[in-house]
């Protein structure tokens, strides 16, 4: 039985969307008849990314337990560092702040850190280029057409996308209820205080919500939404457990989801496979490349408006949330994890 370690890095006491990637990936890998394990790398704090380069460098991945291993597949930095002859990498992101965030990140830093964070972004880049070069990666993947593109810019590397199916839950479809759902980190990339100003447009006064999350922006987003008068439409729930979660994705409405540039995002996947339509934005990333505008769910200029108007349509017809819902059911059946095994494996 192939053995195959599937590596990815990881912060402490942190969730994050390449954990479910990881899970499910060797779960896949464990039902295609592969011995799979999920091996996370040290991810240490901003300005010692060195050494975690340099630990996940140094950690032994060809064998355990006095047996080999097979195949190594890693997702994100720097646990794309391990040395293995058969290491394919599947690309959730590099370190952002050193790729498409630099522009915004350098903006807030003081001259002499500017200098600092220069040299470290050159010496990441030149890691990055030789850690995913042909000589050391057999195969190279993104999860997404955004991410391929960073990759592209950044370091000049070509990279096949592979979409992740949506991880594997019990959804359902209990009905298109009266509200809309949210769900994501409260941090400024998210972008939920979109949400919160479409619901307070004069299009969406009929429209409801219900935000799962928490993070950094959650009293400004519940503060957002006292000062607009959409407090009683908006209903903050807090973290969600997976019960929660699929109740909320089974019962909803429709889901919006309008992140900036996201790397992926499996909100868009996991609503899909709810049957549930999503409203996302045109410069979300990730979720525009599955997102069919009026065939799937919307997608819409990145203003309050143009998302209230959307969302007022399919909260004032549910047999239109329910066609939509429909078809974007057939795009998540039409992605299988067995598929994704098929290109990451090597022969």
């Amino acid at each position: 039985m192939p053995r195959i370690a599937v590596v990815s890095s990881h912060p402490p006491f942190t969730g994050g969307g390449h954990l479910a990637i990881a899970r499910s990936l060797a779960q896949a890998l464990r039902e295609a008849g592969h011995e799979a394990e999920v091996i996370l790398t040290p991810q240490n704090r901003f300005g010692r990314q060195g050494a975690a380069y340099l630990a996940t460098w140094l950690t032994d991945v060809g064998e355990s337990d006095g047996r080999r291993i097979d195949q190594v597949i890693s997702l994100r930095f720097p646990a794309y560092a391990v040395r293995h002859p058969q290491h394919v990498c599947w690309l959730v992101h590099t370190m952002r702040e050193y790729y498409d965030q630099w522009p915004a990140f350098e903006a807030r830093l003081s001259r002499g850190n500017r200098l600092k964070e220069g040299l470290r972004r050159r010496l990441v880049h030149a890691a990055d280029g030789h850690f995913l070069g042909a000589g050391r990666v057999r195969r190279l993947f993104t999860i997404s057409a955004t991410v391929q593109r960073r990759l592209q810019a950044g370091l000049a590397e070509r990279a096949v996308v592979l979409h992740p199916p949506p991880p594997a839950r019990p959804y359902r479809c209990d009905g298109y209820g009266d509200y809309v759902f949210g769900v994501s980190r409260f941090t400024p990339l998210k972008r939920l205080d979109l949400l919160v100003r479409a619901i307070a447009e004069p299009t969406a006064r009929a429209v409801k919500a219900v935000i799962a999350g928490d993070g950094q922006e959650a009293d400004r987003l519940r503060a957002l939404a006292e000062e607009l008068g959409v407090a009683q439409r908006v209903r903050f729930i807090g973290t969600a457990d997976e019960e929660t979660l699929l109740e909320h994705y089974a019962r909803c409405r429709a889901v919006c989801f309008t992140p900036l540039d996201e790397d992926y995002g499996f909100v868009t996947v996991e609503a899909f496979a709810a049957g549930k339509p999503v409203v996302s934005c045109r410069d979300s990333g990730g979720p525009a490349e599955l997102i069919a505008d009026n065939q799937n769910g919307y997608l819409c200029a990145p203003e309050p408006a143009a998302i209230a108007s959307a969302l007022a349509r399919l909260c004032e017809d549910s047999a239109l949330a329910e066609r939509l819902g429909a078809e974007a059911k057939r795009r998540a059946d039409a992605m299988q994890w067995s598929e994704i095994v098929r290109q990451l494996v090597l022969a």
